[in-house]
């Protein structure tokens, strides 16, 4: 018999209710948006009238999630960034000096002095006064080395060391520079995604492209440059010792101390030691404030070890001024008045309220390990994402009316019930693209625009398999079911046929393509639900009603 239990069907409407209240936003986009974005303001800086009339806007009892508009659709910032691979490197060898140093100075009586020599930025070169003991300053510098920890490198150490006469020259494995460049993208793409997070923005796409660029596109930014503002800046955060001072940019710092300008004064220099006492990557907090002097300013916080290191420096030099330098400029360069434990401190100098805000966001998610040179950008204006919006809505509703008539026409009643189901089709799309908090693009459209093409298709195969059963002189009730019952599994075998394949795109693909997949990955899902379930129940309830002795499809 035609029937369906009546557990069903509470199932079913209860769906199609939970899919149309999710989806219920979106038809309010403005309204919704403002309301969440005035929340999220008042669990972060507190409340204030006007932020709290913005959270009314929208019952607090009613689903907020909303399709997130991608770039092409609400505009904004689009940079690719090539991330300076071999700035580690520099870094990497530096650091190793005072290691090498120790070791060598261990047995000193044996080897002689040790002098550190001039050398390109990937290399570290020292000379030893005894070249007879060469043989064993090699087996000293060399059990330094570790093995390289990737599967590409099995077998290989990190450091290399090389003998020229009394020279001993150390650089980075092959294998450890692959390592090496691999920590610093992903690295790269963490503090990127974490400063773009930290401002705000909604549903910024950060990817990877090739072996050392990096995608960033951030959606209802208002130019390129502001997004190239925020990660422009290395945020490389140091605390050095200060060995002087001098306005005579000329001036030798001697071995082992760089000249830093200053940020505040111009034409001051600093001199101060190469190697810092402690640096940005031992921040663990830092925070927008204001100094004694109600001037802004930042408040900041180390990691335990971090904080030891600063702690005993400052017991040890109380009276000797102290160099904070970001980005190889001195900010300040205050004089260590007491010991500071605890590990934390402010950092001072000629802010305003936005330079201390913006810097503590940097420091916050830590300094980007390289340099990225911008290889493109691009604005996409809110002007061009409307046009977009608009375009796709023409072809949305064109597609929709088209479906919508030609399904009337070639199938009568029976064709306004899929068409009903095709409604609740698109909007159970969109329920499903607010739950999951996906991203929405012009290829997204041109997703759900096949869905709509594609939906009809089940009552195609099943209404044409009806007219067959009809024939065969099957009585109206018994024809209906037989035609759900044979046309399922082409059905099943069409619709699974071609998720499979949105599943590989979105797999494989990035980015628009992605976009593209999820919503004919999700289409799929809900046209089967509905040609199955909803058209079926619908086609139920009007039989119990009417009773035909006859139908016509």
């Amino acid at each position: 018999m035609l029937q369906i239990d009546l557990w069903k069907r509470i199932v079913i409407w209860g769906l199609v209710a939970l899919g149309l209240m999710m989806a219920l936003p979106n038809g309010f986009y403005t309204r919704v948006e403002t309301r969440n974005d005035a929340v999220v303001e008042i669990e972060q800086k507190g409340s204030t009238p006007t932020r709290v009339a913005d959270a009314a806007l929208w019952p607090d009892y009613l689903p907020s999630g909303l399709v997130n508009l991608g770039l092409d659709l609400r505009g904004g910032a689009h940079l690719l960034a090539e991330v300076q691979v071999s700035d580690v490197y520099e870094g990497r060898v530096k650091g190793m000096w005072p290691t090498v140093r120790d070791v060598l100075r261990a047995e000193r009586d044996v080897i002689g002095a040790v002098r550190r020599l001039e050398s390109p930025e990937d290399e570290l070169r020292l000379r030893i006064a005894n070249v007879e003991a060469m043989p064993r300053a090699l087996e000293l510098v060399r059990g330094l080395a570790q093995p390289v920890t990737s599967l590409s490198g099995v077998g290989s150490k990190d450091l290399e060391f090389s003998a020229n006469g009394d020279v001993i020259t150390m650089v980075l494995s092959e294998a450890e520079k692959l390592v090496s460049d691999e920590l610093t993208i992903a690295r790269s793409l963490e503090i990127v995604r974490r400063r773009v997070d930290e401002v705000g923005t909604r549903e910024p796409t950060i990817q990877r492209q090739g072996s050392n660029r990096i995608l960033i596109q951030v959606p209802g930014l208002g130019s390129a440059q502001e997004l190239k503002d925020l990660l422009g800046s290395t945020a490389k955060l140091e605390f050095k010792p200060v060995v002087g001072q001098t306005r005579d940019p000329q001036t030798a710092p001697g071995a082992r101390n760089e000249l830093i300008p200053s940020l505040d004064q111009e034409g001051l220099f600093y001199i101060v030691e190469e190697l810092p006492v402690v640096t940005g990557e031992e921040l663990v907090d830092a925070q927008p404030a204001f100094d004694q002097n109600g001037q802004p300013a930042v408040n900041f916080r180390f990691n335990p070890a971090g904080g030891r290191k600063f702690g005993n420096y400052t017991a040890d030099n109380i009276g000797s001024p102290f160099a904070i330098v970001l980005d190889d400029k001195v900010i300040s360069a205050p004089t260590i008045q007491s010991h500071i434990s605890g590990g934390s401190g402010i950092i001072t100098g000629n802010f305003s309220v936005e330079e201390s805000t913006k810097l503590a966001v940097l420091l916050r998610a830590g300094a980007l390990p390289a340099e990225m040179n911008f290889l493109e950008e691009r604005t996409i204006g809110p002007e061009l994402g409307q046009d977009s919006i608009d375009a796709g809505k023409i072809a949305a509703i064109v597609a929709a009316i088209g479906v919508l008539v030609f399904m009337v026409l070639s199938y009568g009643l029976f064709g306004l019930f899929a068409d009903i189901a095709l409604v609740i089709n698109v909007a159970l799309i969109f329920g499903l693209l607010s739950m999951i908090g996906a991203t929405l693009t012009l290829p997204g459209i041109a997703g759900i625009v096949l869905t709509v093409g594609m939906a009809v298709d089940a009552n195609v195969l099943i209404f044409e398999r009806i007219k067959e059963e009809l024939k065969s002189a099957k009585g109206p009730a018994r024809a209906i079911e037989l035609g759900y019952e044979k046309a399922l599994s082409a059905i099943l075998d069409a619709n699974i046929t071609t998720f499979i394949t949105a599943v590989i795109l979105f797999v494989m693909g990035s980015g628009p393509v992605r976009g593209f997949a999820v919503t004919l990955g999700l289409g799929i899902m809900t046209s089967v639900f509905t040609a199955i379930f909803v058209t079926r129940l619908i086609l139920v309830i009007w039989f119990e009603r009417r009773r035909p002795k006859t139908i016509e499809v």
